[in-house]
């Protein structure tokens, strides 16, 4: 029997020691680990506390683990950890106080931390931004999103309160005990420009409501409208809410802090913002048509009410001429005009107009107007009935309206009316939209003038829904644990 080859054994101890140290250095060695950082500040608003940022702080962390889970899935070997600060600061003080009373807690409590996610609510958004705009206490440097929540962007004292009283003190009779500034930071400084520094430079969030009309009773606590000329949210007009540079939600028709006690709208507002952060579209609106109109009461005791239809187009416009012959007889006239569609659109009629021309008779008068056929909204025919004394002639000017569809594929979003001049006495009490169909983008307006002659101009916007997909977490880096 040969001797066994000492060559070939040492050779085989070799290769299963080193097969031994590679099967353990794999076991051993688990990839490194990266992890991205969110920390949410939630800042109250002017007479708030903590306490009312802690339905919408419970939501976020709530619905949190969906999000989180659904990014680390698509996203192996990145963790994400969330931290949460929400407290108290003074809430009476001007802007710049404000800000730094968010930028000393921040360096306190989240030492070292960036990227920050401040969700701010009324003045707790304003002096957010302020602070940003004017790197208070750094905070533009550690700040990768500002929310606003129904923030008073604008200044209040663009706009007329109930009563005729200054912002200032309507803001120190009803929200404040004390003031310290922060009644003339809400009445007199204009955020917009801090906003549109934030929306370029880092992200802006701004998030919006109101009620359906100007004078509408939904948040008349105490029987009191306090912009009854504005569509608000009680304490802030809704066109004081945002400005350019912002990514702009509108969540629904709600008093200004219904999410504090209200899952529903915390909810709306908790899913916007963790939607901005991880990944998806969000539904902004987009100014698609805007207009005016104007009423004025008669001489007369009473009051005059009106129902204005806005928002949609001319389709055609024309006259019909007529003149009396006779010179006995009184004669009358039926014409029918119509506009004709483009067969490609599927639109219905909305509203005719028909009026007797200056330069017609004084003997002369419609005596009908109306459409052919009253049931049907897809026939254009419009029937006119008219009259002349003898010898005496008449024009009659008439146009014909339609909807004004937004292309498929386009929605609306939401409307504005508001009064911009007039009397007082006068009032827009309802505004709704005319169809249920999402493209149309007709609005009724409901209106009224006590007598004798008050006035009131108002305008009118429209906006369409505008998708923007945004995902905040891809601009924050991950760092090795």
């Amino acid at each position: 029997m040969s001797k066994p080859n000492l060559r070939f054994i040492w050779f085989l101890v070799a290769i299963l020691l080193c097969l031994q140290l590679t099967i353990t250095g794999t076991v051993r060695s688990a990839p490194a680990v990266k992890v991205k950082e969110l920390s949410f500040i939630f800042s109250h608003g002017a007479a708030g506390t903590a306490c009312g940022m802690q339905l919408l702080s419970d939501v976020i962390l709530e619905r949190m683990p969906a999000y989180i889970g659904a990014y680390e899935l698509s996203n192996p070997g990145i963790k994400v950890r969330v931290n949460v600060l929400n407290r108290c600061y003074p809430n009476d003080v001007d802007v710049e106080t404000w800000a730094r009373n968010i930028a000393e807690s921040a360096e306190r409590f989240l030492p070292g931390k960036r990227n920050l996610i401040i969700v701010g609510h009324s003045m707790g958004g304003k002096a957010t931004l302020y602070g940003l705009a004017k790197n208070v206490g750094g905070l533009a440097d550690k700040t990768a999103l500002v929310v606003t929540i129904n923030t008073p962007v604008k200044p209040l004292a663009q706009y007329q309160i109930a009563g005729g009283g200054s912002a200032v003190e309507y803001c120190r009779a009803r929200w404040l005990r004390s003031d310290r500034g922060v009644c003339k930071s809400a009445a007199y400084y204009d955020s917009s420009e801090d906003g549109a520094w934030v929306g370029q430079n880092r992200h802006w969030l701004a998030l919006i409501s109101a009620e359906s009309a100007p004078l509408s009773t939904q948040f008349d606590f105490g029987g009191i409208d306090t912009y009854p000329r504005e569509m608000d949210d009680a304490v802030v007009p809704l066109s004081a809410q945002y400005a350019d540079g912002a990514d702009v939600i509108y969540y629904g028709q709600y008093f200004h802090s219904d999410f504090h006690t209200l899952r529903e709208p915390a909810g709306l507002i908790a899913d916007g913002i963790l939607t901005y952060i991880f990944g998806g579209i969000i539904e902004c609106p987009v100014l698609v048509k805007e207009g005016s109109l104007e009423h004025r009461a008669t001489g007369f005791l009473g009051a005059d009410h009106w129902q204005d239809m806005v928002g949609d187009m001319l389709g055609i416009s024309g006259a019909v001429q007529h003149k009396n012959e006779s010179l006995f007889l009184w004669q009358e006239w039926e014409d029918i005009v119509e506009y004709m569609p483009p067969t490609y659109e599927s639109v219905k009629r909305t509203r005719f107009e028909a009026s007797l021309a200056r330069n017609s008779s004084p003997f002369a008068r419609i005596e009908e107007a109306r459409w052919l056929e009253p049931d049907n909204p897809e026939d254009f025919r419009l029937y006119l009935r008219t009259r002349a004394a003898p010898r005496q002639s008449l024009r009659v000017d008439w146009s014909i309206y339609r909807q004004d569809l937004l292309p498929k594929g386009k929605q609306r979003n939401r409307f504005e009316v508001r009064v911009v001049a007039g009397t007082p006495l006068t009032a827009i009490n309802k505004a709704s939209w005319a169809t249920h169909d999402p493209r149309d983008l007709g609005i009724v307006v409901f209106s009224k003038a006590e007598r004798p002659f008050r006035w009131f101009r108002a305008e009118w916007k429209v906006f369409q829904q505008e998708s923007r997909y945004r995902k905040l977490i891809e601009e924050i880096p991950a760092v090795l644990e």
